[in-house]
């Protein structure tokens, strides 16, 4: 009898990046690879045609970073486990996904080895991180059960559309254009533009771009040559 496959979605706006991790998931008799996105619209629209059993997605992901796109798919295909892959070695951004229901958190630099055990793992419904992000994950909680360490709480500030906006604010998008994109009017697009200015203390498009790239939305120069 033959081997059911777990279909997955490769959404990475890298097109090597997205080669190497298919010939790598390929080679495996148990999975398949159905799709494959560059921007993190093209992701959701994808997961809710193909619905696979698992996205592997990077963060910094244009025109709708991963945090977002992640937040979307599971919304629409609730079925579909979200499996992260990123440059970024930070808790924050392990928090922040988490949060939104991805299913598991693999660094690129070392993802390859345990990329096929994850999406496995977390096609099961299990969750799956990284060697060095799971040691602290297990050691901020001993901090925080062990120790009284406060738990830290979310506090972001911006709705779901408002992220979306900023992050194309900050790609250099014009109202126009986003409107267009997320199939808004114009003067809504200006609303949620004063609305997320306000609520940041931000006025500009610089500080908005900055802010967009501290915070993960956009990437940065410095990590954009992603390596499998």
């Amino acid at each position: 009898m033959p081997t059911q496959k777990i279909n997955v979605l490769l959404a990475d706006d890298h097109t090597v990046v997205r080669q190497g991790f298919r010939v790598l998931l390929e080679a495996e008799p148990d999975l398949a690879v159905v799709g494959e996105a560059e921007t993190g619209r093209q992701a959701v629209e994808l997961a809710k045609k193909l619905k696979p059993e698992v996205v592997v997605m990077d963060i910094a992901m244009p025109v709708l970073n991963g945090l977002e796109a992640t937040r979307q798919i599971l919304r629409d295909v609730p079925s579909t486990r979200v499996l992260i892959l990123s440059s970024y070695n930070d808790d924050e951004y392990v928090r922040r996904l988490h949060t939104a229901g991805a299913s598991g958190y693999l660094l690129k630099q070392s993802a390859a080895p345990d990329l096929v055990k994850a999406i496995r793992e977390v096609k099961r419904g299990k969750t799956f991180f990284g060697a060095a992000i799971s040691q602290r994950l297990i050691a901020n909680y001993r901090q925080t059960v062990l120790q009284g360490a406060p738990v830290k709480r979310r506090t972001d500030l911006l709705t779901s559309r408002e992220m979306e906006v900023l992050q194309l604010i900050a790609e250099g998008w014009v109202n126009k254009q986003i409107a267009s994109e997320l199939g808004l009017s114009i003067k809504t697009i200006e609303k949620h533009r004063q609305q997320l200015m306000n609520k940041l203390g931000i006025h500009d498009i610089a500080g908005l771009t900055r802010y967009a790239i501290s915070k993960g939305v956009i990437r940065t120069p410095t990590v954009d040559a992603a390596t499998v």
